[in-house]
């Protein structure tokens, strides 16, 4: 007769409790896979057409440049490119510098334009669209909160889009300068000392980067309005942030609603209709500090747009706080919209 089983089988494990963080940090890849195209891809792209719009106008240049001279139009007797770097005072060198670090913005600056639409969109059509293809009810029969959903949807707005525009406008920009590198190399400079030297790459990257909590911030206002909007409207979603705002402008304006407080009507267009709408666009803050700017010249506005003292000094607005409490005041709203909106 065999011995009876005395094995104990284990007790089941009590299921851990989920940590808050791990669920937003699964939340934002979420957001990420499902808005990679316009997170990713579309700056990416925007830098790349960018650097072959370049490299073809450079091309184009350096063939008209060779027939007009083989055809006697234009002589071109021995000069060394070199010379310039060689022979220029400081103040030359300092403008030379200057005038790469402006030319290296300029060439970053598609990504950031894509970026303005990107968020705003995405920030529209959020929550309107897990209405719109009943995917709310699944994500709500899930252990998530409607803050951590909304929140992870402002983080993605305003840090994950943000950093990852930022990396396709340095690709792009170290990508124009290797291009300008060719071209020095082709009319036989160096660009070690013509370009690599006089420019600072490396400032203008830690910039960006650095640029990023300005982002955030002064977005709040605008990506607030567009997440309420989203969580309210039943249908066309970008009418309604759009037309309201508008809408409420014009009325300012022609009833003179500003005169009662001795303000303009330009005053509630550029601190009302503007920040709820253009908050998106990457360097909105600097036209709120165009009078700490004026009289400037193109060269010394990459200067000043380049130093963190500059551009931390919009922490130091009243403007740029009172926005972000609205902001924050809209935010919490679509939260609470969020609980009980539902298309039927």
């Amino acid at each position: 007769m065999n011995a009876a089983d005395t094995t104990i089988a284990p007790a089941p494990r009590a299921a851990r409790p989920v940590n808050p963080t791990h669920t937003f940090r699964l939340l934002l890849r979420r957001e990420y896979w499902e808005h990679k195209g316009g997170f990713l891809w579309a700056p990416l792209i925007a830098g790349g057409i960018s650097l072959l719009l370049t490299a073809m106008a450079a091309m184009v240049g350096v063939v008209l440049l060779n027939r007009a001279v083989s055809s006697g139009d234009v002589q071109i007797n021995g000069i060394d490119i070199g010379m310039l770097t060689r022979e220029m005072s400081p103040a030359d060198a300092a403008q030379l510098a200057q005038g790469l670090d402006w030319s290296l913005l300029m060439s970053a600056a598609w990504p950031f334009i894509v970026l303005a639409f990107v968020v705003f969109f995405y920030c529209l059509g959020s929550l309107y669209d897990d209405r719109k293809d009943r995917s709310v009810l699944f994500w709500k029969s899930l252990p998530l909160s409607d803050t951590q959903t909304v929140l992870s949807k402002l983080a993605s707005a305003t840090l994950v889009a943000p950093l990852l525009a930022v990396l396709a406008a340095l690709a792009t920009m170290f990508g124009s300068l290797a291009l300008m590198g060719i071209l020095v190399l082709v009319f036989g400079g160096n660009p070690l000392t013509l370009l690599w030297g006089p420019a600072s790459p490396l400032r203008i990257t830690l910039g960006m980067l650095a640029w990023i909590p300005v982002y955030a911030v002064w977005a709040l206002p605008t990506v607030g309005w567009l997440l309420l909007c989203s969580a309210w409207a039943r249908s066309k979603p970008f009418l309604w942030a759009t037309a309201v705002p508008v809408i409420t402008g014009l009325l300012v304006t022609w009833f003179d609603v500003m005169a009662l407080f001795e303000l303009g009507s330009g005053w509630f267009w550029r601190n009302i209709v503007g920040r709820l709408l253009l908050g998106t666009v990457p360097g909105a803050n600097v036209f709120y500090r165009g009078a700490e700017m004026a009289g400037t010249g193109d060269i010394e506005k990459a200067e000043q747009l380049l130093s963190l003292s500059w551009m931390y000094g919009t922490f130091l607005q009243p403007g740029t706080w009172i926005g972000a409490a609205a902001g924050a005041v809209m935010i919490f709203a679509a939260i609470r919209l969020r609980r009980w909106r539902d298309e039927g």
